[in-house]
């Protein structure tokens, strides 16, 4: 196939995509994420399979239904978790928040999460992280990820295990409050993604932060 026809294919499949998220006024949350997620998946599929020379309805069609499983849902459950983070966290400088792909996002800065060279959990942290088991309860679908992170003082061979010390403390004192370790991921990535300049003190406060993010899987 050539590039003109694939560039025409690649123009519908995205077309497709988006009157499926305008059409989805009248779904249901889990059904807009599986619409929206079979038409991203449909799209991709169209391209491999024009690209490795097959038929490009069927990779629209594999793409499809590859798409609609890997879609993460906004629930209504997922909205109220959030509003209530919002009120768990309200002064403390925890920042809440929904990501493009519809997970919920903690980011917590060091002054709430650990001290310097630590990766024991603070009391202010404690009270977010309760707040936020009582949200898993009942819901065997969420999933966990955790991310730890530090600023550029020191070297990797600190920094890199330092961050996933501090995610798996946070993992830990979430199992020990009911939530089940195998849908808790974590890992821990030093200085390597840094928010703010590390040239300066508070551009490294904003660097040393713990990211928690929860997500509901598509269920197709």
């Amino acid at each position: 196939m050539n590039h003109r026809s694939m560039t025409r294919i690649t123009a519908l499949s995205l077309a497709a995509v988006a009157a499926l998220s305008a059409g989805c006024a009248d779904m249901s949350e889990r059904q807009k994420g599986t619409a929206v997620g079979a038409g991203v998946g449909a799209a991709a599929g169209a391209v491999l399979s024009s690209a490795t020379g097959g038929k490009a309805g069927t990779g629209a069609v594999v793409g499809g239904a590859l798409g609609a499983v890997a879609g993460n849902l906004w629930s209504k459950r997922q909205e109220e978790r959030r509003v209530a983070m919002e009120q768990a966290t309200r002064g403390t400088g925890v920042e809440v928040s929904r990501t493009a792909d519809n997970q919920l996002k903690l980011n917590v800065p060091s002054d709430v999460s650990f001290d310097v060279n630590s990766a024991a959990i603070k009391p202010q942290m404690r009270t977010v992280l309760d707040r936020f088991a009582d949200s898993l309860r009942g819901d065997p679908n969420a999933r966990v990820e955790i991310v730890g992170h530090t600023d550029s003082t020191g070297p990797d061979s600190v920094n890199n295990p330092l961050s996933l010390d501090r995610a798996q403390s946070v993992r830990d004192y979430l199992a020990a409050r009911g939530v089940p370790p195998s849908h808790v991921h974590t890992e821990g990535r030093g200085e390597h993604q840094p928010i703010a300049d590390n040239s300066t003190e508070s551009g490294r406060a904003k660097n040393r932060r713990v990211e928690i993010y929860l997500r509901e899987p598509g269920q197709g």
